[in-house]
């Protein structure tokens, strides 16, 4: 399945899903942020858009991942009277908490429904 997703450097790259996190403490809240089209902004249009990202946490010495959340997105300016005639635009950033024993790995999926899955990954440590 690794074929399916692309990675890139977020900050030359809009569809590369980027995660913030800041101070993480054992078995306490972290809250982590996804954000896509951090440094170029994506396009947010009927036609071109950032459908959904999904956070995943690998905890160390573990074989599979956690799912901590999925954020959709589902207003691109379409309305009955056609395409990109709304005045909302969702803009695809999502925060997330969850609390962990173990340093482990962040995983952030994004989908555009044009140019398809983007992954990221950051370590957390503590």
């Amino acid at each position: 399945m690794e074929e399916l997703f692309q990675t890139a450097d977020w900050k030359s790259e809009k569809h590369v899903p980027v995660i913030e996190v800041g101070e993480v403490k054992k078995d306490e809240v972290a809250e982590v942020r996804v954000t896509v089209g951090k440094e170029i902004p994506h396009p947010n249009t009927t036609e071109h858009h950032i459908r959904w990202v999904e956070l995943l946490f690998l905890p160390e010495g573990e074989k599979f991942p956690y799912q901590i959340g999925r954020a959709e997105f589902l207003s691109h300016g379409e309305s009955v009277q056609g395409a990109n005639t709304s005045t909302v635009y969702s803009e695809p950033v999502a925060i997330f908490a969850f609390k962990t024993g173990k340093s482990g790995k962040l995983i952030a999926i994004s989908y555009c429904n044009i140019h398809g899955l983007w992954r990221n990954e950051v370590e957390l440590r503590f």
